[in-house]
């Protein structure tokens, strides 16, 4: 466990935890990216690996308007991309959806602490729900929220801070686990600790040096380690 410091240190009492859900919950990364890189080549902007990763946590919408923007294109509407990029990835995630390494586990170690537990995602409430459904774990969490209808997206703290309001605990009472760059703004600009799991490209990114601390998976986030978290960065 890698920490940034412990500046929130008895800041709030740990009720809740909310979980990002692609790259956290499910393996779905690399499909957006490979979707993606398909969708919008068929529109003629072809874009690279590193260019799905600039926008790796932003909602989808905002995604494909910011492509628009820098490489315009004629015919399809956002909102057309849009939905032929979710429809992508939600049918992968129906017939081949994987769980991140962990993922189900934490899960679990954190319904069994006794904690309420939440998903917040930047993507489409349709999506949120097949990936729920494939993992099974509808019973294991209290509410999931989508950033679609935020006024801001991630790196805003909209999200965090509706998902906090929906579970009825204030943000620093709860613990966010993120795997992008701008999930973990958004976390820490709601005023919560967040755990940053980032893959190996984006673990380079300075920027999540504003994570609280990062794990190599989820599968480190054990009973004991749970209980090491609340201890160091809560009351």
């Amino acid at each position: 466990m890698t920490s940034a410091g412990s500046g929130e240190q008895g800041a709030a009492e740990l009720r809740a935890v909310i979980f990002d859900m692609d790259g956290v919950l499910i393996d779905t990364e690399p499909v957006w990216r490979r979707v993606e890189i398909e969708v919008f080549g068929s529109l003629g902007v072809h874009l690279t690996e590193a260019d799905c990763r600039e926008t790796m946590g932003m909602r989808v919408s905002e995604a494909v308007q910011l492509w628009r923007t820098r490489r315009p294109w004629t015919g399809s509407s956002v909102a057309e991309v849009t939905r032929r990029l979710v429809n992508g990835v939600i049918d992968h995630v129906r017939t081949d959806g994987v769980a991140m390494d962990g993922a189900l586990s934490a899960v679990s170690t954190v319904r069994r602490a006794g904690l309420l537990c939440a998903v917040a995602s930047s993507s489409p409430p349709e999506l949120i729900a097949a990936v729920v459904d494939r993992l099974r774990i509808d019973g294991e969490v209290d509410i999931v929220c989508s950033a679609q209808d935020d006024v801001h997206g991630k790196p805003a703290p909209d999200i965090y801070m509706r998902t906090a309001a929906g579970l009825g605990v204030p943000p620093a009472s709860c613990l966010a686990i993120e795997d992008s760059v701008n999930g973990v703004l958004s976390a820490r600009a709601a005023g919560m600790p967040c755990i940053a799991i980032p893959d190996k490209v984006s673990d380079a990114d300075p920027r999540l040096a504003a994570a609280t601390l990062r794990l190599d998976s989820l599968r480190a986030l054990d009973d004991a380690r749970l209980d090491a978290v609340r201890r160091a960065y809560f009351e």
